[in-house]
């Protein structure tokens, strides 16, 4: 079996049961990102053999202000499934099902047609249906979240859940482009604020990081693209803070005409 077939089964295998396992960069140090996405694409094509569908993509590490916290500098992308997608109010998660979960509240894009890198922001905004507010949760195979960009990338980008709001149909592409660079999201955790972030924390706003990820893509193209009907979550606005069961995350959108969400996450038994 290749480098890449091993890291993608030992991926694979620490997802399945719940368990970390050290940063593949430790044994291998010359593991950069063209092999991890390689590894990204063998972990997709395996969960594509056994039943799973991707229904979107995510875009991880848009956030500039929390570069220097995880040691990781550029953004990264990697697929999101049916099976990983919920619904705001249809769902109380447990937090014990995601290894050191962390929760981010992110703008959330439906693709109508595939947008190219070289677009501006009108033409861009004009490849999006619909435009939601969603939480991500994220989760670290690799103990204290400690590893290099790589790691990340081959790990299905960090990606455990996505739980999506209601989403408000682009009618009107112009009143939507300042919204979507000057808005902010307040996060609070059991009705107590914890953050602010704003868009512009995310590479200028999230269009910019939907550029950054098609432009990445194209570039590095994977088995599959970004295909009419995804979801694509453009990064988290705010910190991301670690979650625990009983706790209730809240938002508040200031900007935008979308709502703010909850999301419970289930009493320890």
């Amino acid at each position: 079996m290749s480098a890449g077939g091993s890291h993608a089964q030992a991926i694979l295998a620490a997802l399945d049961a719940r368990r970390q396992i050290p940063p593949l960069t430790g044994a291998d140090p010359g593991f950069g990102l063209d092999a991890a996405y390689g590894v990204a694409d063998a972990v997709m094509a395996a969960r594509i053999a056994r039943g799973e569908t991707p229904a979107g993509w995510k875009i991880g590490f848009t956030n500039r202000t929390i570069w220097d916290e995880y040691g990781v500098h550029a953004p990264i992308w990697g697929p999101v499934y049916d099976g990983t997608i919920r619904h705001a109010g249809e769902v109380v998660l447990d937090a014990d099902a995601f290894v050191e979960p962390l929760i981010e509240p992110e703008i959330v894009f439906r693709i109508a047609r595939p947008p190219l890198s070289g677009m501006d922001d009108r033409d861009l905004l004009g490849c999006i249906e619909a435009v939601g507010h969603g939480f991500e949760i994220v989760q670290s195979l690799y103990p204290g979240w400690r590893f290099r960009a790589a790691d990340t990338v081959a790990a299905v980008a960090m990606h455990g859940a996505l739980v999506c709001g209601p989403m408000a149909r682009i009618d009107h592409p112009d009143k939507w482009l300042g919204p979507l660079a000057g808005f902010s999201i307040t996060l609070a955790r059991d009705g107590e604020p914890v953050d602010q972030g704003l868009a512009e924390n995310v590479l200028g706003g999230p269009l910019q990081a939907l550029r950054h990820f098609v432009a990445g893509l194209e570039g590095r193209p994977m088995a599959r693209s970004i295909e009419p009907g995804d979801l694509v979550t453009t990064g988290t606005i705010t910190r991301a803070f670690p979650v625990r069961a009983g706790e209730t995350w809240t938002t508040e959108v200031h900007g935008l005409p979308l709502p703010g969400m909850t999301l419970a996450f289930a009493p320890a038994s």
